[in-house]
């Protein structure tokens, strides 16, 4: 019997079954594959955008330049990507915004500054906010020579795109705004100092008139003790230098001429000086007339005893010195030589020969 078990075939053997050997991919398996086809599809994708989107962070330009860009009082970053793409500074609006959010999340929200602004072309879109944030704005400049007026400070402001002028001299002249800034005058005529100034567009003109008469007060402050001591008010030493600042073109005269001006003052005699006359006359043509000197107004001079009720111009530091140290002497009268200086007299008989000579060709 045990012959034949030993003899039969092996294929006939059965072994059995434990119910555990499967030929097929496990659930593990498939989800593990899944993840892997994913991450590599991932990848690919991150790939394609950044052949398709990384370029449009870089610089459109190879060379630099400097583009105008105005970015108004409350733009979006948006409307601000928009307005950067279509002056040719950068590529793409999705590339702004995106390098909007990174830097948000990476450091703080992006807070672009409105105003006119200088950026260039050849910098990469992150360059370019690190611009807008910190804010490089171009600058308007506009001088203010010594003796000008209000009206002229008005003009050359509207002229460099900073400001109306109606609305300068509506400030100028606003009682409230001038008592904020320290003053107790009619209007700002002769506080505005002379000097270069430079401002962005869009700086409000209150800004504006408020750096010039800081200007002035950290100019006055050398001198204020002075006039205290001879007696002479804030306003009186403005308006007295300038007269003297638009009576004489020649710097070095100028002490002269408020030796002039005082003496006249001390002998009770009026100041007769046309530049105040020509202040007061709304609508001067350029050609003084014996009428306008007969015409009575409180800065005509020669109807009027002492000074105007206030400056006639902007005064600068030279002139505000003269007034406080005027020259010696007694001299009374002064006319003009044509060539930018004036001839001095005591006396108006000597006055009156040098008018001859000098205006009217005599000898």
């Amino acid at each position: 019997m045990a012959d034949k078990q030993k003899g039969m075939p092996l294929k006939s053997l059965k072994l059995p079954s434990t119910g555990k050997i499967r030929t097929g991919p496990s659930a593990f398996g498939r989800v593990v594959g899944l993840i892997g086809i994913l991450v590599v599809v991932g990848l690919l994708l991150a790939f394609l955008a950044v052949l398709r989107y990384g370029d449009n962070f870089l610089a459109p330009e190879e060379t630099s330049r400097e583009v105008l860009v105005t970015i108004p009082a409350g733009a979006t970053n948006a409307q601000t990507a928009d307005l950067l793409v279509d002056a040719g500074v950068i590529k793409s609006a999705d590339a702004f915004m995106w390098a909007v959010r990174i830097r948000s999340k990476i450091k703080k929200p992006v807070n672009v500054k409105a105003g006119e602004q200088i950026l260039d072309p050849s910098l990469s879109v992150w360059e370019n906010i690190s611009i807008l944030e910190k804010g490089n704005f171009k600058f308007y400049p506009f001088t203010v020579p010594e003796g000008w007026s209000m009206r002229d400070i008005a003009r050359s402001i509207e002229t460099a795109g900073l400001g109306r002028a109606t609305e300068f001299m509506a400030l100028c002249r606003d009682k409230s705004f001038i008592t904020t800034l320290g003053f107790s005058a009619n209007s700002l005529e002769g506080y505005l100092f002379p000097e270069t100034y430079s401002f962005p567009k869009g700086t409000p003109l209150k800004t504006i008139i408020k750096t010039m008469t800081d200007h002035f007060k950290k100019v006055w402050e050398k001198y204020d003790a002075v006039a205290a001591t001879k007696g002479l008010s804030l306003n009186e030493v403005v308006t007295m230098a300038s007269i003297v600042e638009k009576e004489t073109g020649a710097g070095e005269e100028r002490p002269m001429i408020a030796s002039v001006f005082f003496n006249r003052l001390k002998r009770k005699m009026r100041l007769q000086t046309d530049p105040t006359v020509i202040y007061g006359l709304p609508n001067f043509n350029g050609n003084l007339t014996r009428a306008d000197l007969e015409t009575k107004h409180e800065y005509n001079t020669y109807v009027i005893a002492g000074l105007p009720p206030g400056p006639i111009a902007n005064p600068g530091e030279e002139a505000i010195k003269a007034v406080l140290n005027p020259s010696p002497g007694k001299y009374l009268y002064f006319v003009s030589k044509n060539d930018g200086t004036h001839h001095f007299s005591e006396t108006l008989a000597e006055h009156n020969r040098m008018v001859n000579r000098y205006q009217r060709g005599g000898t």
